[in-house]
């Protein structure tokens, strides 16, 4: 059994995933942060306009994290050697869902202040809260990969295009 190419695209899909929903909840709907709206308040329209483009690079990473998992997906499901698991890709769709918020929360809400969950607060609970959900999706995922490899069985073989 070889589980890592589907695993790797699941993670891939799930950064990628995991950012849109960052960037269309929090950035677009709800209009609690921008990118660089610790440094830049959005108080002004050259500001507005300066955050607006970095969250058109930040939502065209998360497009091509997502295009990469894709792919990969597709190569997974091409080589029989792969066992096709809905439990193992939707771990792997979690973990990388909580990578993204681990890596994002760390690095631009605590290192280096670039923006937070909400921007009028501050470094505030909900900071935390972002980094506890991206521990508990990643925990959950790395549980739902190891109980499929647990459960795996050989199966007929199966015949792909």
């Amino acid at each position: 059994m070889n589980d890592k190419p589907l695993i790797s695209a699941g993670i891939c899909m799930g950064i990628g995933l995991g950012g849109f929903v960052d960037g269309i909840l929090f950035h677009q709907i709800l209009q609690t942060h921008s990118m660089l709206s610790a440094r830049l308040p959005n108080t002004t329209l050259r500001n507005l306009e300066v955050n607006m483009f970095w969250d058109g690079l930040f939502h065209a990473m998360t497009w091509t994290a997502t295009v990469v998992g894709l792919i990969l997906l597709w190569k997974a499901a091409r080589r029989n050697e792969v066992p096709w698991s809905g439990m193992t890709f939707t771990g792997a769709l979690l973990a990388g869902w909580g990578l993204f918020n681990l890596v994002e929360g760390i690095i631009d809400h605590h290192l280096l202040n670039l923006h937070h969950v909400v921007e009028r607060l501050g470094k505030s609970v909900f900071d935390y809260a972002f980094l506890a959900s991206g521990v508990l999706l990643l925990v959950v995922g790395c549980l739902l990969i190891r109980a499929a490899r647990h459960a795996w069985q050989p199966a007929v073989p199966r015949h792909r295009p």
